[in-house]
């Protein structure tokens, strides 16, 4: 009677229908000494269950504790005190006394150079009216050959 409960058991244990209690009761069968020859097979499978069931593990696991360092955070901290620098160095004289000489320098002589440029510009001025005065020469060069001004628009 014993040996056909252990029977379906196993069927059932094979299909995957068993609960813990009836799992219980194939691991209990098959840890002891005799078991039925034709079912000798499954002890070994009940068997490392029994004894997986006893193992523990003793090795000590460390906790990690250290913090990671994020570098999203070090890269907002770059951004900042590159814009503060830039901010704090906006108003200050960065130029030296020697570089405030030469731009004095640079600027007389460009200075100079712009004043004789505005007079020859002056003196070439008229350059212009006669140019409006030549074109209305040809103007009135067109008023005497009334034909050719026919000719020439068509």
């Amino acid at each position: 009677m014993v040996l056909d409960n252990i029977e379906n058991l196993l069927e059932k244990y094979e299909n995957g229908e068993t609960s813990l209690k009836e799992e219980q009761q194939l691991k209990d069968y098959f840890s002891q000494e005799t078991v039925a020859p034709h079912l000798e097979m499954y002890k070994p499978i009940f068997c490392y269950f029994l004894e997986n069931q006893q193992e523990q593990f003793t090795k000590h696991l460390p906790l990690k504790t250290k913090k990671v360092f994020n570098y999203k955070w070090l890269s907002v901290a770059a951004v900042t005190v590159l814009m503060v620098s830039i901010f704090n160095s906006y108003g200050k004289d960065v130029i030296s006394q020697k570089d405030r000489e030469d731009y004095g320098k640079a600027k007389a002589a460009l200075e100079l150079v712009s004043k004789h440029f505005n007079k020859g510009v002056s003196k070439v001025n008229y350059l212009g009216t006669l140019d409006k005065a030549g074109e209305q020469v040809a103007y009135l060069d067109e008023m005497n050959n009334p034909m050719g001004r026919i000719f020439k628009n068509n």
